[in-house]
């Protein structure tokens, strides 16, 4: 990989780094946002020298977990793809632009021509660290007078914590990799900082993780704003959602019901040596998770992935074979699949985003379905459609995505209590605008995937103030837990 060179002024330049425990708080990084398009962190481009003195003298003293020969700069190296390094290195990559307003998935894009060992690697690290919200700038805060402004440096930092605490017992191992992966930003510029800093974690960790748990963003890994909605929304169940929403996910197949049957599959499964046990209608939870291409028949369309909860929406809208049917938000496609797997039907699919409708098309050729797909804005109406009204709608709102923060831990780093109020306004415009697409006595299911009232029964209470005479045919949240995210339902009919 090349290395990035700096000017022998940038290299003389030093400041002071204290490495000793200080009660300061790490800062949020303001450039943060809900979105990609976020204006830059005007002091992301910003360089910290680290005075070569403050950074050996930290690193002379060795806790007693780390043998003496381990030594305290490491030469700039070339990183094996297989390497704790590379992965750790890739991971601050990742980690450095979702802190600059990237979502995750945009932010993995950087590995998509790396092996498979080293894919896997960064995204462990990458997800580690956005799971544990609070937890490394926390650590970092008190390790350091201020943090530091570059940013795949500071990721680097959390990513190397992380392994520390999933691999207490290569503490060794993990500094190294840290460093050297370290000579490979800003040409090694920052190699004494890492290495300080990890070695006076070690010395501190027991007094660091006792305070850890004093601090409520840290012990709950989700922002203080989001803790207290949680609680005034749900007194007696707030911390199993927390503690839902910090655990990984599992992973549920849909079985396409015109290729078989969940028991058919589920003997497909076994023969290939995996365990799963059935969910809902056409649920299968598997026991581990694994890879597509080791699900049986994937790319011959006999099973997809979908959550549970996810999988409820095709049931509860339940068109009848040959109804004329608009999902209005179908990107990536995984409930417009599900509800032509269940019956022939005239669908059209909108996605206001062109690469998204491309990810639609490819999973209903996948499954061998058929359905209209267009790039199009389903609040206006007056360019995409052909006046005849729509037996069903599905409206999958956009939303905060709060009940599904498991599975997007970005959504910690990226959302902001600002944006609920967006999200409201933008749902309400879409329910306005789609009912009146909708046929006398059709049915419009209106699905979110947040856990917060205001995006869920306050708002259908709202319109149904706006609106008279609608029937709430159904209704239901699902909150996260082992089987399903969080999930909001509702179907409304309309008059006839």
């Amino acid at each position: 990989m090349p290395k990035i060179r700096t000017s022998a002024s940038l290299q003389a330049e030093i400041i002071i780094i204290m490495l000793d425990s200080i009660n300061i708080r790490l800062p949020r990084n303001a450039a943060l946002s809900s979105s990609s398009s976020s204006p830059p962190n005007p002091h992301a481009s910003r360089i910290v020298r680290v005075r070569k003195s403050t950074s050996v003298a930290a690193a002379a003293s060795l806790p007693a977990s780390l043998p003496a020969s381990l030594p305290a700069s490491l030469p700039l190296t070339s990183l094996a793809p297989d390497s704790m390094g590379w992965s750790l290195l890739l991971a601050a990559r990742i980690l450095a632009s979702v802190y600059e307003g990237k979502s995750l998935s945009e932010a993995l894009l950087v590995l998509a021509k790396e092996p498979p060992v080293a894919r896997a690697a960064a995204q462990d690290v990458a997800y580690g660290v956005l799971r544990r919200y609070g937890q490394g700038e926390f650590i970092l805060g008190r390790l350091m007078s201020k943090p530091s402004t570059h940013p795949e440096t500071q990721a680097l930092l959390q990513g190397a914590l992380y392994r520390l605490e999933t691999r207490p017992d290569s503490a060794a191992m993990v500094v190294d990799q840290a460093v050297v992966a370290a000579g490979e930003i800003a040409g090694g510029a920052f190699k004494g900082l890492v290495n300080g800093v990890l070695r006076n974690y070690l010395r501190q960790r027991e007094s660091l993780l006792a305070a850890m748990a004093a601090d409520e963003e840290a012990n709950y890994r989700h922002p203080r704003w989001w803790l207290t909605r949680l609680r005034r929304a749900y007194r007696e169940n707030w911390q199993s959602i927390v503690a839902a929403g910090n655990s990984p996910p599992p992973m549920t197949l849909r079985v396409n019901q015109r290729l078989g049957t969940v028991a058919d599959y589920a003997t497909k499964l076994k023969a290939a040596g995996l365990s799963a046990r059935p969910v809902g209608g056409q649920g299968l939870i598997l026991q581990k998770p694994v890879s597509v291409e080791a699900l049986p028949g994937f790319f011959d369309g006999y099973v997809s992935v979908q959550d549970a909860g996810a999988q409820r929406a095709a049931e509860l809208l339940a068109p009848a074979p040959g109804a004329r049917v608009l999902d209005a938000c179908a990107a990536p496609g995984g409930k417009t699949a599900h509800l032509l797997e269940a019956a022939d039907l005239d669908l059209l699919a909108l996605d206001i985003d062109a690469s998204r409708t491309k990810r639609i098309e490819e999973n209903l050729q996948r499954l061998g379905l058929q359905a209209t797909v267009k790039v199009a804005d389903c609040n206006e109406a007056e360019r995409w459609w052909d006046g005849r009204p729509f037996d069903a709608i599905l409206a999958d709102v956009p939303c905060s995505a709060s009940g599904v923060v498991r599975r997007h831990p970005d959504i910690k780093h990226l959302r902001r209590e600002s944006d609920i109020r967006r999200f409201v306004h933008t749902q309400a415009a879409i329910l306005d605008a789609l009912w009146l697409l909708l046929k006398p006595g059709g049915k419009l299911l209106y699905a979110t995937c947040s856990v917060f009232p205001e995006e869920n029964a306050a708002q259908i209470d709202a319109f149904l103030v706006r609106q008279s005479g609608v029937k709430r045919l159904a209704e239901e949240q699902l909150l996260p837990q082992d089987d399903n995210d969080g999930f909001y339902y509702a179907l409304l009919q309309k008059p006839v």
